[in-house]
């Protein structure tokens, strides 16, 4: 119970910008169930989303939009973001594969980082102003950031690290498909209430195996920078997704 408690505390150290001022313990034990609460801080964060989302109803759509979005960032401190921009810039290089590696490793964000970074921030915002004008339930806002987070968790166990060191390399080695398994159960739960849940769990799957192929095709292996970016993207998948749902369903079966 110790050790869950831990890796609770230790997640929301790696996951987000709230002080957690208790120095928690860097063990086997402590990392898998970090890793098993990935998305139960994805959880917290978008409840927090979800409640700012609901206080603004009477608010105009887009500036709603902007304040879910800025508090989004702001809680993650934008540490997914950098891994898209590092994986952009190597990418946009058109590189050999140990020059992307370099390039990675850089701690400067090139043209095509910031690029990403712009469209993947834009394109966040208009989703969400769009789903917010749709009037659509505020529990997707609820599963957003949860089914992100897991995302990240099934790509850093399912697919081996591209170099045997760093940070990403030494929590693959405490970690099992166990662990995948044990982090989707707050998620489950709350899809025993809203069924739509299992299809965007099945559609978060489709996206982490597709970036799997890629990152294997690419890189030859995932590091850190990879598994921020699957969170991110992941993230991104699901607003398309319910947008497309909203915009194009006239009738749900899924009862969304």
């Amino acid at each position: 119970m110790k050790n869950a408690l831990f890796g609770v505390l230790l997640a929301l150290q790696f996951l987000t910008r709230i002080p957690i001022p208790i120095a928690v313990p860097w063990t086997p034990d402590t990392r898998r169930w970090a890793v098993r609460a990935y998305p139960l801080v994805g959880l917290m964060i978008g409840g927090l989303l979800a409640l700012v989302a609901l206080g603004m109803q009477n608010v105009p759509a887009p500036v709603t939009a902007l304040t879910v979005l800025s508090l989004w960032v702001t809680l993650s401190g934008g540490l997914h973001l950098d891994g898209v921009m590092d994986i952009a810039d190597a990418l946009g290089s058109n590189q050999p594969l140990a020059r992307r590696w370099e390039i990675i490793k850089d701690p400067q964000i090139g043209s095509f980082g910031m690029l990403a970074l712009v469209f993947l921030l834009a394109w966040k915002g208009i989703l969400l102003w769009a789903l917010l004008a749709y009037q659509a339930p505020l529990w997707w806002l609820l599963m957003l950031p949860a089914l992100g987070r897991w995302a990240g968790v099934a790509l850093l166990v399912l697919t081996p690290c591209a170099q045997q060191k760093g940070l990403a390399w030494s929590w693959q080695q405490s970690l099992s498909g166990q662990d995948v398994a044990l982090a989707l159960v707050p998620i489950v739960l709350i899809a025993l209430l809203a069924p739509a849940i299992v299809l965007m769990m099945l559609t978060v799957t489709v996206f982490v195996l597709l970036i799997r192929w890629l990152m294997l095709r690419l890189f030859n292996g995932i590091n850190g920078d990879m598994v921020g970016a699957t969170i991110e993207g992941g993230e991104l998948w699901l607003l398309i997704l319910l947008w497309s749902w909203w915009q194009f369903a006239t009738v749900s079966p899924l009862g969304i």
